[in-house]
């Protein structure tokens, strides 16, 4: 008997999958513990449209984070430290500095977390941060360091 899952079931399978279990089973066991329900065409069709519009919405969050990785590239972020006479900041710029400037001036709210620094920046120069924005999508941040004038 086939049926579809409406939880996941130890050693059966996850939920909204289609499995072949023995009409025991499903009568005794996944039916009246709701575990189950048989899997008419109007279910199978459910499932295929639940399906569908899972691979939709990943769809059309990975167009919106290559679009993010695109802006990424023209933009340069700007700090201003005060540093050292050896030219060190007295500081350093962290992924949560970079990611409060993308929001306050760009407009980008992006997770600090998602934010990888390839070297700590704790010198004047330009450098370039890696932004994980999906599964398979890498932006580049350009970021540029001053000193402040007094």
């Amino acid at each position: 008997m086939k049926v579809i899952l409406t939880q996941d079931v130890k050693g059966q399978g996850k939920k909204d999958q289609i499995i072949d279990v023995s009409d025991g089973y499903a009568r005794n066991f996944l039916l009246p513990k709701k575990l189950a329900v048989p899997a008419d065409a109007s279910a199978v069709n459910d499932v295929k449209n639940k399906e569908a519009a899972k691979q939709h919405k990943l769809d059309v969050e990975k167009k919106e984070a290559q679009a993010i990785a695109e802006k990424l590239k023209s933009i340069t972020v700007k700090f201003e430290y005060a540093a050292g006479p050896d030219k060190k900041l007295y500081g350093s710029v962290t992924s949560k500095d970079i990611a409060e400037a993308l929001k306050k001036n760009h407009g980008i709210d992006i997770d600090k977390r998602k934010i990888t620094l390839t070297e700590n920046i704790k010198s004047f120069g330009n450098f370039t941060a890696d932004v994980k924005l999906f599964a398979d999508v890498v932006g580049k941040i350009n970021i540029l360091v001053t000193g402040k004038n007094a």
